[in-house]
């Protein structure tokens, strides 16, 4: 069989191309990312399409839709590339599966949840915590947990934030009071106070660091050029609070942090209390597993939970971070890379970043 030379510089041209690897894969993950259309059938497909193989010199890349219809192909009969994706269809359902278990008066069962959803039980269980990283019921939790805090941040009363964060009974959140809330609910309601949280202030290549602990482990770690500010900034957070000075031990508690600091690559081994909402934990969880040396931009991790649509509120989520370094927001970019802004000043961002490269 005769392959022409324009044929053999064409399949050069497709095969050095990074998407076609994910094509070869049929990588679900890239789906919406790009399409590709075969000009021997006339049809443009995902990359997942379990279609056979076309022959690499046939295939061009389009960047949305929209472009391989203007370029005069059809949608694949298979893959269906004009309608919604499978991912994004699961990913619509989990998400009102979330409405419906923060609007609920009572946690929903998951038989209910599965139903409405129309995804068999198990395979609802599943895909919600493959879209939003934990279980409907941990979901549940940490939605009633917030509902709780939000009612006590109010001014209402410890019974009626128990009854309308949908607890049946006072014994059920007492029983559970110290997880969910990290203290007595009276506590949490007088900002903290009686809560022993010790702190320290050191210096770093990054200027001050303030670095805080509660009994359940390291709760602030703070960046700035002002120490006052920092202290001001851990006393907004814990109002009422004893902010005890660390000594002896609780200052090589400090050293270590700052030694993860100067190298993030080495990691953190030391527990920390991470407090949020279910929607910013999992965003933290996410930005965990983003390596070091590495970045993700705001949109990436939204696809990366399901929630393409959610950049914005991905980025509100890493705003809110009080642990630097700990949970690495500084490696989170926007799409064009951009270092965008950091809670702590753009270029401690970008001295972590470059420390991070050269490690």
């Amino acid at each position: 069989m005769h392959v022409s030379a324009d044929n053999t510089e064409l399949a050069q041209m497709v095969t050095s191309d990074p998407r076609w690897a994910l094509v070869m894969t049929r990588d679900a993950k890239a789906d919406g990312e790009f399409f590709y259309s075969v000009k021997t059938t006339g049809v443009y497909c995902r990359p997942s399409c379990a279609a056979r193989l076309p022959r690499p010199e046939n295939v061009q890349f389009h960047t949305t839709a929209a472009d391989a219809k203007t370029a005069g192909f059809r949608p694949c009969k298979r893959c269906k590339p004009d309608q919604p994706s499978m991912r994004e269809q699961y990913a619509a359902k989990i998400a009102e599966a979330c409405r419906r278990i923060e609007s609920a008066e009572e946690e929903p069962s998951l038989d209910d949840l599965a139903a409405h959803a129309g995804i068999s039980r198990f395979h609802f269980h599943r895909v919600f915590k493959a879209t939003t990283g934990v279980t409907p019921k941990s979901y549940a939790v940490a939605n009633r947990a917030q509902r709780v805090r939000h009612k006590l941040d109010q001014g209402g009363t410890v019974t009626e934030a128990i009854f309308d964060a949908g607890y049946n009974s006072n014994g059920r959140f007492y029983a559970a009071s110290n997880k969910v809330l990290g203290m007595t609910p009276s506590t949490f309601r007088a900002g903290g106070a009686s809560t022993d949280i010790r702190f320290a202030i050191g210096e770093s290549s990054l200027g001050a660091i303030l670095v805080a602990r509660s009994e359940r482990g390291i709760c602030a770690i703070l960046l700035g050029d002002d120490p006052g500010q920092l202290l001001r900034e851990l006393e907004d957070r814990f109002p009422r609070a004893n902010l005890l000075g660390g000594e002896g031990e609780f200052e090589q508690l400090v050293a270590k942090v700052v030694g993860f600091v100067e190298a993030p690559a080495m990691g953190l081994d030391l527990p920390l209390d991470v407090r949020g909402t279910a929607f910013q934990q999992r965003v933290w969880k996410t930005l965990c597993e983003i390596p070091a040396g590495a970045t993700a931009s705001y949109s990436t991790i939204a696809k990366q939970m399901g929630l393409p649509k959610a950049a914005r509120a991905v980025a509100q989520a890493c705003a809110a971070n009080v642990l630097a370094v700990a949970i690495p927001c500084h490696r989170v970019v926007r799409n064009d890379g951009d270092l965008s802004g950091y809670r702590w000043g753009v270029e401690r961002k970008r001295a972590l970043l470059d420390r991070e490269a050269n490690a």
